[in-house]
C-alpha cells in the first residue's frame, strides 16, 4: 500500500498527460493534489484533491505545494506558451520541502523551468515525448463529416506515443528511485506515416477512411485558419521537411522505466473511437 502521508502534486492535471497521471497515482493508492485553472469543470476522479491555480500566476500557487513530496510540472502555460515563471515555481517547491520533480517539456529546447529545476538541488527527471497520439483528435471533425484526413508530408514518419505512457513514466520517476538527473526521450512502439495512421484509425472505426495529401501551401493555409502563429507554422514546416531522427526512432524507454511495453496507436484509436463517430 502507498504511503498515505505523501502527497503528489500534478500540474496540468486536466491535460492529455496530467489526467492519466492523476488516475494512475490514485489507482496505486497515493494521495493526489491536482492543479486546475477551473476546478469546478476539471471532472477529475473523486479521490483527487483539486485545487485552483495557474502556473503563469505565481501568486495563485502560494499554498499548493504545502505537504507535497513530489510534483509533476509542465514547462508551458496558457496557449502552450513557454512558462516565464519557472524560477519562482521552483523556489516555492523548495520552500515547501518538495523532494522530487518531473518536468514535461513541450519542446526540445530547455526552458527557464528546466534550468531552474536542474540548479535547485531537487531530484529532477525531464520527460521529452515525441508526437502525442492524441494529436490525431485534430482529425475528428473531418473524419466524422466526410471520412477523410487531409494532411501534407505523407512520407514523414513519427514514433508517436500514447499520453498514458508518458504519465506512467512520470509516475515511476515520482514514486520510485533511480530516475534523478535523467532525461527520458519517450516514443511509442512503432513509427507511422500519416497514411498509416489513417489506416489504423479506420480499422478501429470499422470503416475505410481516405487520406488526401495537401500541398505545403494548402497546409500553411489550414494552419493559419486554425490560429497558429507564423512562428508555429515555420516550426511545423521545418519539422516535416527535415524530420529529426529522434522523432521517428523507436526507443525502449517506456518499457525500461515502467516494465510494460509502450501502447500502440491501434490501442489509442480503439480507446478514442467515439470521438471520430
Amino acid at each position: 500500500m502507498a504511503d498515505e502521508n505523501r502527497t503528489f502534486l500534478v500540474t496540468g492535471a486536466t491535460g492529455n498527460v496530467g489526467r492519466p497521471l492523476v488516475e494512475q497515482l490514485l489507482a496505486a493508492g497515493h494521495r493526489v493534489r491536482a492543479l486546475s485553472r477551473d476546478p469546478a469543470s476539471a471532472n477529475l476522479p473523486a479521490g483527487a484533491e483539486v485545487v485552483a491555480g495557474n502556473l503563469t500566476d505565481v501568486a495563485s500557487l502560494a499554498e499548493v505545494f504545502t505537504g507535497v513530496a513530489a510534483v509533476h510540472l509542465i514547462s508551458f502555460g496558457d496557449d502552450e506558451a513557454e512558462l516565464s515563471t519557472g524560477p519562482e515555481i521552483v523556489s516555492l517547491a523548495q520552500q515547501a520541502g518538495v523532494g522530487k520533480v518531473t518536468v514535461l517539456r513541450g519542446n526540445v529546447r530547455k526552458t527557464r523551468l528546466d534550468e531552474a529545476v536542474e540548479a535547485s538541488g531537487l531530484e529532477w527527471t525531464h520527460l521529452l515525448p515525441v508526437e502525442f497520439m492524441s494529436n490525431a483528435l485534430w482529425w475528428a471533425d473531418s473524419v466524422r463529416t466526410g471520412g477523410v484526413v487531409r494532411e501534407p508530408y505523407p512520407e514523414a514518419a513519427s514514433a508517436l506515443i500514447h499520453p498514458a505512457d508518458i504519465a506512467a513514466v512520470a509516475m515511476a520517476a515520482l514514486t520510485t528511485s533511480g530516475h534523478a538527473g535523467r532525461e527520458y526521450w519517450l516514443t511509442g512502439p512503432e513509427a507511422l506515416t500519416v497514411p498509416e495512421k489513417v489506416q489504423v484509425l479506420g480499422e478501429a472505426l470499422g470503416r475505410e477512411l481516405r487520406y488526401v495529401e495537401l500541398s505545403e501551401a494548402e497546409a500553411v493555409e489550414q494552419w493559419r485558419a486554425a490560429g497558429f502563429t507564423a512562428e508555429d507554422i515555420d516550426f511545423f514546416q521545418e519539422l516535416h521537411r527535415n524530420p529529426p531522427i529522434d522523432g521517428r526512432t523507436v526507443l525502449p524507454t517506456v518499457q525500461e522505466v515502467t516494465g510494460n511495453p509502450a501502447r500502440t496507436f491501434a490501442s489509442w484509436a480503439r480507446e478514442h473511437a467515439d470521438a471520430f463517430r
